[in-house]
């Protein structure tokens, strides 16, 4: 006897706010069975019987396509959009693949892979280590909680690949130290703009939740950690014009400027028109103009100005930036530069290697790399982080530090970010609208909208 078809039915159609992700909307009696289906493949619900296919290598209109003939193989109707069809049929290559030998379907291969490997951090079975900056990409080590493996990525979005495997944690992140040295940052590696893309789409389905409206900003008081940046080339030149130990030397490219104290020890690099969350500020010391750095701090160009003009006030000091060298950085440095924290009431919390300092909201933190300054307090590694935004894998500023970086400094800049206060932009509305509905129930009815250009695509 034949199995009756469930009574399902899907619509398949181009995402109304994001180039290449495609919604899926059900319905029917059983669209249950459908959404189990299209959930098992990598689809996100979003809403009631509608969910998101969204990647990060632009291919959602041929997976979607795969997704049509493996429901209709289960006898549930499946019906494409002519807008959708359209994507589907479109033929195109990436511009400037560093793989041209690879077919059509051998670069599908490469982006399923990378696309696997980027689910696996999304949903927590990769646990990221480190990561860090290799010419033009970025590189990290990490473990699958799932059988111990450790691996090291080389690339970003649909090129990321695992470019070798490790036995261990510990072995994975020895090798990769050993490789990126200073370059090397605790954690993931900040999100891609596809990335981020690809995660507002598996969110909603507009593109702006609030209409645009008229607004005029004024200042409010913030804690210092969530201050506003400021004018961070009006903070460095109010610090070389108030101390005459320091010269300031700009570069030919007028793109960097080098602040010297008159001891060539202590060394200030200022990159102007950094990007937001890349280094702006390095601060390095040594023991004498010509050796090795003694320790070295960096700082991103949202780095609030209150955090900036602690640091600068500490090394205006004079006599705040040495440290001994070779000396261990034990339990009693670690305390003395979170004590403010401490004293101010931050939970404090171990997670293996991480020793951190959050605020009760969870909006800012200190992180402790006991690994690196444990195994490697001779290397500039990033052992302290500062942070602080929505999370501490998503930050607004970073702030990070060697091992050797003065307790006193650290100390200092913990005692701002637990007491001190600053100015950011309060934005007031002049009038208010109605935001449209994030879950339009009618997508279903809705004429397809023409399908949008592939990025970095070319014809």
């Amino acid at each position: 006897m034949t199995k009756p078809a469930p009574d399902a039915h899907v619509r398949l159609d181009s995402h109304p706010a994001h180039s290449s992700a495609v919604t899926a909307s059900l319905t029917g009696a059983e669209a249950r069975i459908a959404h189990l289906a299209l959930e098992a493949d990598g689809w996100t619900p979003v809403a009631e019987n509608i969910l998101v296919l969204a990647r990060i290598d632009s291919e959602e209109p041929y997976w979607a396509q795969q997704a049509a003939n493996a429901l209709n193989a289960e006898g549930i109707t499946t019906e494409i959009t002519p807008g959708l069809r359209e994507a589907i049929d479109e033929e195109w290559t990436w511009a400037n693949y560093p793989m041209p030998w690879c077919t059509r379907s051998e670069i599908r291969e490469v982006s399923a892979e990378a696309q696997k490997i980027h689910d696996d951090i999304r949903h927590g079975h990769l646990l990221m280590h480190a990561h860090a900056e290799d010419g033009h990409t970025t590189v990290a080590v990490g473990t699958y909680l799932s059988g111990g493996k450790s691996v090291y990525l080389h690339g970003e979005n649909h090129l990321r690949q695992i470019a070798d495997t490790f036995d261990s944690p510990a072995q994975a992140l020895l090798a990769f130290e050993k490789v990126h040295g200073a370059a090397m940052r605790p954690g993931p590696a900040p999100l891609t703009d596809t990335e981020r893309a690809a995660g507002r789409a598996r969110t909603s389905l507009t593109a702006n939740t609030v209409a645009p409206e008229p607004q005029h900003q004024e200042p409010e008081s913030a804690p210092a950690y969530a201050a506003d940046a400021g004018d961070h080339d009006a903070l460095l030149d109010a610090f070389v014009d108030a101390h005459a130990d320091w010269e300031k030397w700009r570069t030919w490219s007028d793109e960097t400027t080098h602040v010297i104290h008159e001891s060539q020890t202590l060394r200030i690099e200022r990159i102007h028109d950094a990007p937001a969350h890349e280094t702006a500020w390095t601060v390095a010391a040594y023991e004498t103009p010509v050796s090795d750095r003694m320790w070295v701090l960096t700082a991103t160009g949202t780095t609030p100005a209150p955090v900036l003009q602690e640091l600068l006030n500490h090394l205006a000091d004079g006599d705040g930036w040495d440290t001994a060298v070779g000396a261990p950085v034990d339990e009693k440095t670690v305390t003395a530069a979170t004590q403010p924290l401490t004293d101010a009431g931050w939970d404090h919390t171990v997670d293996g290697r991480w020793i951190r300092w959050t605020t009760p909201a969870g909006d800012a933190g200190v992180q402790f790399d006991a690994f690196a300054a444990q195994h490697h307090p001779e290397k500039a590694l990033a052992t302290w982080t500062i942070w602080a935004g929505p999370n501490h894998d998503c930050p607004t500023w970073t702030l990070n530090a060697s091992p050797h970086t003065p307790s006193s400094l650290l100390a200092g800049l913990a005692a701002e970010l637990a007491e001190g206060q600053g100015m950011r932009t309060k934005r007031r509305r002049t009038h208010s609208s109605s935001a449209p509905s994030t879950t339009p129930s009618h997508l279903a009815a809705t004429p397809s909208p023409p399908a949008a250009a592939h990025p970095r695509r070319s014809r």
